[in-house]
């Protein structure tokens, strides 16, 4: 019954240390991902990765390698033992920094001889016995066959002095980050990170060396080292929920939705397929199978039917421990719409089906959808080699727009040339808005079509027209959109500079003067919305003091005045000489005008510059880069003006 008992615990013991290695090493990566520029994101990767490594050691160590491969790993686990400390404080140190208390050369030179002297504790573990030596251990220690375990050097001492020394000082600082701390919800983050980073420390102490030799795996021995692994286990994952918040640009309940979708899909999936394989790989017979045959089909069905359960259970997860009442409720509305919203290649290639299916109905080898616009009707989907030049289309605007206006009739078929012209009208005015027309190859001179077929092209003409509908409309959203987003600027990094005690010198604390990815964003909207737009108006680059000073010249209008910013940034682009449409100096200057100040469309711009479609999105992204860039200086000449 002991022996029984002692295989267990022991067995629960290597898959708990496992587990913390898939945790550790998740979160390691989640946050680096996330956050990697980030101090503090990248100092807690430093302390998970010391914790890997401690306790992948470990799980390596169960599967019974030669006695001098187990010696050699002991030692080795001391890159995590030896560093513990010092990262510990040196991620304190990142969270004092960020409520706005950086160091001022102190708390740097303090990490530095930290790192130093963990240095020199790991070389005496690694290459002398003055810190552990490896020891037999009597072979009945282990149900598992393990031989050797540590016994304390003559310096262990010291390094209990530095680890304890260190692992204080860290606790002492997060405490008093935790003070500066002026939001509510801030301040209850910071308590988390003060009692779970301890967590670490807790697991990572090397025990074995202050008990007897060998009373780790003794019952009481065993039974204690599973306690404390249950501990870290949910002490990481209480970890991870305030780090995930550091140099996080989303919002809050974003970031809990994402972590909490990251730990289910991700340690949570593995720790669950770790399991299995561990409890079922030693067994006997399972279901009249070997447990190492069955094993693969039970790691399936595990992974399988968690990731439906997860599918399942996430939408009430989120309502219940994220969203709320009206949050619940808008969040509904954003989904509805995020589920709505067609791109323009879906609108396509449901035109292109429409036109496809009347071709086949009606025999006939071409057919197209056009749209009309304030110059001249475009073609926007075709099927077929026939369909009518932009140019024709230009020259007989007037003639098709009579013909189309001409009927009176529900299903009203015009001829044109050598197609048939049915009119499209919006399905949501009440007033037959037209939006466009439907064009298919005339099979005859005269229209011969029966009641079916007339039926069946009214079908069509109506499914073209919705299409049609919603792709204006979808651009007007996505305009709107295009113009309004870049001016959301509370992000979590915003919120962050009010959550925390000022600096030394009085002002919030910020990692950078500018943010460059959101001054650009700012800037392309302001450029697609040029004529007029939430783009323009509501940009918060009316605030710039270049935009201020251009208001007495333009009647103290704000768009005007940044209207005119923007046409001396884009000025600012052209190159001396005599203009060219192709010369590469003149690429940025060019298609800045065209596209925004003369509202060119993309495919009539790249023909004038000879591009094409691909290529020209690629470098007018330059462009508009360019023209934030010569805003940004032209700002920061200003500003370094009005100081002298």
């Amino acid at each position: 019954m002991q022996e029984t008992l002692a295989y267990a615990l022991e067995l629960m013991n290597e898959t708990l240390a496992a587990a913390i290695v898939v945790i550790a090493a998740s979160l390691a990566l989640y946050n680096l991902t996330r956050n990697f520029d980030n101090r503090v994101a990248r100092t807690s990767g430093i302390v998970l990765g010391f914790m890997t490594i401690a306790y992948l050691v470990d799980t390596f160590t169960a599967l019974g390698p030669t006695p001098g491969t187990y010696q050699a790993m002991l030692r080795v686990q001391w890159i995590g033992i030896a560093y513990m400390p010092v990262a510990l404080y040196h991620l304190s140190d990142a969270l004092l920094a960020t409520t706005g208390l950086p160091s001022r050369g102190r708390r740097k030179r303090v990490i530095r001889i930290l790192y130093a002297i963990s240095t020199v504790f790991l070389i005496a573990a690694a290459f002398t016995d003055t810190l552990l030596t490896p020891v037999r251990l009597i072979p009945e220690f282990s149900t598992f066959g393990l031989v050797y375990g540590v016994k304390a050097g003559p310096v262990l001492p010291a390094y209990l002095v530095h680890f304890f020394g260190a692992t204080v000082a860290a606790f002492i600082n997060v405490q008093r980050a935790r003070k500066r701390c002026l939001a509510r919800s801030t301040r209850r983050r910071m308590g988390y990170l003060q009692v779970a980073m301890l967590t670490p420390a807790f697991g990572i102490f090397p025990f074995s060396l202050l008990l007897g030799q060998g009373s780790e795996f003794t019952l009481t021995g065993l039974f204690l080292v599973n306690l404390t692994n249950v501990i870290v286990v949910f002490m990481l994952l209480f970890l991870a929920y305030p780090l995930s918040f550091f140099g996080s640009r989303i919002p809050d309940r974003v970031v809990k939705v994402d972590l909490m979708r990251f730990i289910l899909r991700g340690p949570a999936t593995a720790l669950l397929a770790l399991v299995v394989i561990t409890f079922t790989a030693p067994a006997t017979r399972i279901l009249g199978l070997p447990g190492q045959d069955f094993m693969p089909f039970a790691v399936v069905a595990v992974v399988l039917g968690w990731q439906w359960g997860i599918a399942l259970a996430l939408p009430f997860l989120e309502r219940r421990l994220v969203y709320g009442g009206e949050d619940a409720d808008q969040l509904e509305k954003l989904q509805n719409l995020s589920e709505r919203l067609l791109t323009r290649s879906d609108l396509l290639q449901l035109l292109e089906a429409t036109l496809s299916s009347t071709c086949d109905y009606l025999r006939v080898n071409s057919a197209f959808v056009a749209g009309l616009s304030d110059s001249a009707p475009e073609v926007i989907a075709a099927v077929g080699s026939i369909r009518p030049s932009a140019a024709l289309l230009a020259e007989e605007t007037a003639t098709i727009d009579q013909l189309l206006r001409n009927g009176v009739d529900e299903l009203h078929i015009a001829t044109w040339h050598t197609y048939w012209l049915m009119p499209l009208y919006s399905l949501r005015s009440d007033t037959s808005e037209l939006v466009g027309f439907m064009g298919i190859q005339a099979r005859a001179v005269e229209v011969d079509l029966d009641e079916d077929d007339a039926a069946m092209l009214k079908t069509f003409t109506r499914r073209a027209s919705g299409a049609l509908d919603d792709m204006r409309l979808q651009t007007d959203v996505y305009a709107a959109l295009e113009g309004l987003l870049p001016q959301i600027v509370l992000t979590r990094t915003a919120a962050a500079e009010l959550e925390y005690a000022q600096g030394r010198d009085g002002t919030a604390p910020k990692a950078i003067d500018v943010d460059t990815e959101q001054f650009r964003e700012q800037v392309r909207a302001a450029l697609r919305h040029y004529w007029g737009g939430p783009g323009l108006s509501s940009s918060t680059l009316l605030d710039m003091q270049i935009v201020k000073d251009a208001l007495p010249p333009n009647d103290n209008n704000a768009v005007r005045a940044l209207r005119s910013v923007l046409q001396q940034a884009i000025e600012r682009q052209k190159p001396d000489g005599a203009p060219k449409s192709t010369a590469p100096e003149w690429m940025i200057y060019n298609i800045v005008q065209m596209r925004f100040v003369d509202k060119m469309k993309v495919r009539e711009a790249a023909y004038k510059l000879s591009m094409s479609e691909p290529d020209f999105y690629r470098k007018q992204l330059i462009a508009v880069y360019a023209v934030a860039d010569t805003l940004l200086a032209m700002e920061t000449e200003r500003l370094n003006g009005t100081a002298d």
